[in-house]
């Protein structure tokens, strides 16, 4: 199986979403706790980030 780069993958898992964005995984998980945070994406119990709504959340904020 081939691996993916990550700035290729639609979806992070937490701990790839850190070592993208430099941001950290309780953090991150914090983001995704509110009921409003639109670049989470549960699957059963599990987390994945939606990176190119992620990215936009990055640009638009000002400090996390």
């Amino acid at each position: 199986m081939k691996d993916v780069p990550i700035w290729e993958k639609s979806a992070l898992t937490l701990e790839e979403a850190a070592a993208y964005s430099g941001i950290g995984i309780n953090k991150i998980r914090e983001l995704t706790n509110a009921r409003d945070c639109d670049f989470v994406l549960w699957v059963g119990n599990k987390r994945l980030i939606k990176r190119k709504r992620f990215d936009r959340f990055i640009e638009q904020s000002y400090s996390i």
